[in-house]
């Protein structure tokens, strides 16, 4: 499989962009002509830096309002096209995109658009040149990929072809099956974008909120089974315009980019089944974690959230015999709190480790996503686990306590089946790698992204996407804040099956939870008609309260200790929300 990135994916001039889709491991490079107009060196010299670089330059793109024009204006057409073929020639590249006019266009007639791309065609082939024509979902009067095959079909020249974009045909809610009906000869290039599920312009959707496939709702896999079932056998290319990745590292976004890919492929592969290609790169296959195993929590000083482990209920579970690390266990949750000296003095959450019975295949799954991986000093007789880096930095661990919780010595635990459990882990994520942190947890640990939810702050909308394990056992709510509120805590929620004997039991050993507002329990009575007896338990101990068709949930939060405060909650029947409804009264109570 040979895998392609336009250089608008990037940020950056023309070079840096080079040499981040080499580094990322792509083939080729479609150039995106504003990139190539605004930079210093010659065609000649970015030929040259291709071939240095192992890449090739497969397309040319894009030129615009071709077609479905009167004569004098065709004219213009055949002028700015012939600089362009030979500007191609100096480039090398023997393959341009000419989109479906949406500007110029005056004549809705497809014979007229066949004959003027059979006579583009004419002319490109005197310079070694084909023509990929693509029906933009917001063309004049080409928008549907159906009739600019018909078109290239009327034209009928060796060097026109079709181009194949995955966000103009699935945005407009086309159905892709067609695709399979078009000869693979005349498939000249794919290109693939996912995109959120959104409301508004096409032509704006387009421009700012594409995102790499298995970052949007679209069904790319399915989509690319049927070009793929049609004979295709180009490269896979990803054009995406979005606003975050034209200011954001472009090493970092080409890695992005080529993981995407690595899971698309292996994703078609898997719905192909026997009909799969051998060039689709398979990934290692790996069910997704379906337990916390632990939490680790860093500070040059973790005692404040020691003295918080031990109010909620926590038993000391021993100090590690080589490191300034100490364990606290509550049931089957454990929390790690890691003492180095050097780091940040507010304590923070520097990693998760997700409980899995062979880290083997998950680890080299990752690593071929290309995960960065953790090394971590390691003494014989102690447990080396495999670890790598999320997008936000936290590490990520593939583990198992049974190996590693030998390593702690003087500790205590209750008896078997007492205690909690992790619930999830919330992670708020930086602006520029939340799209980007949904890919990686839904390719590396096999997660699923459930819907987005927005909920209000007081300075403005949370965006939040839980990932989670197909049982609810591993639930990552992933949250993206106003760009002010970037350095909000993160925090980790224990599930427990009494909640009103575990809130109480802790505020006698000095807990004091997040105080909720009077108010909140005047509305909570207007909302679910609840006993009196109740809500005045609720409103003595600060517990919110949430209840849907399936169950209730009641829940409360501790104050913040540096970047990490916890969570305790009680879901009764089959409740599986996170009483989104109650965000807003913790936002504003923390941030006051």
């Amino acid at each position: 499989m040979r895998t392609s990135i336009a250089t608008v994916c990037l940020s950056g001039g023309l070079v840096q962009k080079m040499y981040a889709a080499a580094e990322a491991g792509f083939d080729a490079i479609e150039i995106f002509e504003p990139d190539l107009i605004a930079a210093p060196q010659s065609p000649e010299e970015i030929r040259a830096l291709a071939d240095r670089l192992g890449l090739t330059l497969d397309l040319y793109q894009p030129f615009r309002d071709a077609e479905g024009v009167d004569e004098s204006a065709f004219a213009d057409v055949l002028h700015r096209a012939e600089a362009k073929f030979r500007l191609m020639r100096r480039l090398g590249i023997d393959l341009m995109l000419v989109c479906s006019n949406v500007a110029t266009a005056t004549v809705d007639d497809d014979e007229v658009s066949a004959g003027q791309l059979r006579r583009l065609g004419e002319l490109a082939a005197t310079y070694g040149i084909r023509l990929a024509y693509e029906a933009l979902a917001w063309g004049r009067f080409v928008d549907d990929y159906r009739r600019s095959w018909r078109i290239v079909e009327l034209a009928d020249h060796p060097n026109v072809g079709i181009c194949l974009d995955s966000f103009h045909i699935l945005s407009r809610g086309h159905d892709p099956k067609q695709i399979e009906d078009i000869p693979a000869e005349k498939i000249f290039f794919l290109q693939l974008a996912d995109a959120p599920a959104l409301s508004m312009d096409v032509l704006s959707w387009s421009r700012h909120h594409r995102l790499f496939p298995g970052e949007g709702s679209f069904d790319l896999p399915a989509f690319l089974g049927h070009v793929l079932r049609a004979g295709y056998a180009g490269p896979l290319s990803l054009e995406v315009f979005n606003d975050t990745f034209r200011r954001t590292d472009p090493v970092r976004t080409a890695r992005q980019a080529q993981r995407s890919l690595r899971w698309l492929a292996d994703r078609t592969a898997d719905l192909l089944g026997e009909e799969a290609d051998s060039s689709l790169p398979r990934l290692p296959e790996v069910a997704a974690p379906e337990a916390f195993d632990f939490v680790e929590i860093k500070a040059a000083d973790t005692s404040g959230v020691e003295v918080l482990l031990e109010q909620l209920g926590f038993d000391f579970g021993g100090r590690h015999r080589s490191k300034q690390v100490r364990l606290w266990t509550w049931g089957s949750a454990r929390i790690v709190c890691n003492d180095v000296p050097s780091a940040s003095p507010e304590p923070w959450i520097a990693a998760v480790g997700f409980d899995v019975a062979d880290s083997d295949p998950a680890a080299e799954r990752a690593a071929r996503l290309m995960a960065p991986p953790v090394h971590r000093r390691t003494y014989a007789g102690e447990q080396a686990l495999r670890a790598f880096t999320s997008p936000d930095g936290t590490e990520v661990f593939l583990s198992h306590a049974e190996d590693w919780i030998g390593e702690f010595d003087g500790g205590v635990s209750r008896p078997s089946g007492q205690g909690a459990r992790i619930d999830h882990v919330n992670l708020v994520q930086p602006w520029h790698s939340f799209d980007e942190a949904v890919l990686f947890y839904t390719s590396v640990l096999s997660l699923t992204p459930q819907p987005t939810q927005e909920v209000a702050g007081p300075s403005g909308l949370v965006r939040s996407q839980v990932m989670s394990s197909p049982a609810g056992g591993v639930r990552l709510p992933l949250n993206l804040l106003p760009t002010e509120q970037q350095g909000q805590a993160q925090h980790i929620a224990l599930a427990c099956h009494d909640i009103i004997g575990v809130v109480a039991a802790a505020r006698e050993r000095g807990l004091r939870p997040l105080e909720v507002p009077g108010n909140y329990y005047d509305d909570l009575v207007a909302r679910f008609a609840l006993p009196e007896d109740l809500v005045a338990t609720l409103r003595d101990l600060d517990l919110l309260y949430d209840r849907d068709a399936d169950g209730e949930y009641l829940h409360c939060y501790t104050e913040t200790v540096g970047e990490v405060f916890f969570e305790l909650v009680e879901r009764r029947q089959r409740y599986d929300g996170y009483g989104a409804g109650n965000a807003p009264v913790r936002l504003v109570s923390q941030a006051g």
